[in-house]
């Protein structure tokens, strides 16, 4: 029992100690202060502050503090990803997506952003919709593109909200709904996306797609 209160205290003064360390290295960084933001940063992110290893997952990324590193970004984005957390997940995806730090990877960009979207994470939800849509490093697959298009929208993107109109008005893994398309093309034209606007004036002068709706 003695020891198992002596560890649970040791183990609460250290997760204290990275707190701190990542408080003030957070404070370091609003005022520009790269270096001492690095130093601080890699003292919590070395005792498991998942918010630390982000941090220097971000700066290693933009080479802030330090000689841009896309590998040494993956390392720190990757220890951060794994405790769970959907934007330190989404990080992570975005790396496999594009190559950086590591060999471009489609299947592993999904499962990250898979597990960051499942939090409800709306940039990896995007991101997944974009991949299904686009068939990029797997087979195209439209159902799955609706499926987050849809989870994503609901976050108000207007650019996303577009998206889903355009599937629903092309019937693209879900039943044809102009009626849907023209709700959809609305939200995001109030935001001010051009194309659900020109698709919007498009539906409109043709006439066809008004009429169904109001059958």
């Amino acid at each position: 029992m003695r020891l198992l209160t002596l560890f649970l205290f040791i183990l609460l003064t250290f997760s204290s100690v990275a707190n701190d360390d990542f408080d003030k290295g957070k404070t370091a960084y609003k005022n520009n202060n790269y270096a001492e933001a690095i130093t601080l940063f890699k003292l919590a992110a070395e005792q498991g502050n998942a918010g630390a290893q982000s941090y220097l997952g971000f700066m290693y990324t933009k080479g802030r503090g330090v000689t841009q590193d896309y590998q040494q970004a993956v390392v720190w984005y990757r220890k951060a990803a794994e405790q769970g957390n959907a934007g330190h997940q989404y990080s992570l995806a975005i790396m496999y997506e594009k190559g950086k730090g590591v060999a471009q990877d489609f299947i592993q960009a999904i499962e990250w952003h898979t597990k960051a979207a499942e939090q409800g994470n709306a940039r990896s939800q995007y991101h997944l919709a974009l991949i299904y849509y686009n068939g990029k490093g797997i087979a195209q697959d439209y159902k799955q593109a609706f499926k987050w298009y849809s989870k994503a929208a609901e976050d108000g993107n207007a650019g996303v909200q577009y998206s889903l109109g355009l599937m629903y008005e092309k019937g693209q893994g879900v039943a044809q709904d102009y009626k849907q398309a023209l709700g959809w093309y609305t939200k995001a034209a109030e935001q001010g996306d051009e194309n659900a606007k020109r698709n919007l004036g498009l539906i409109y002068a043709d006439g066809k797609e008004i009429t169904q709706v109001q059958k």
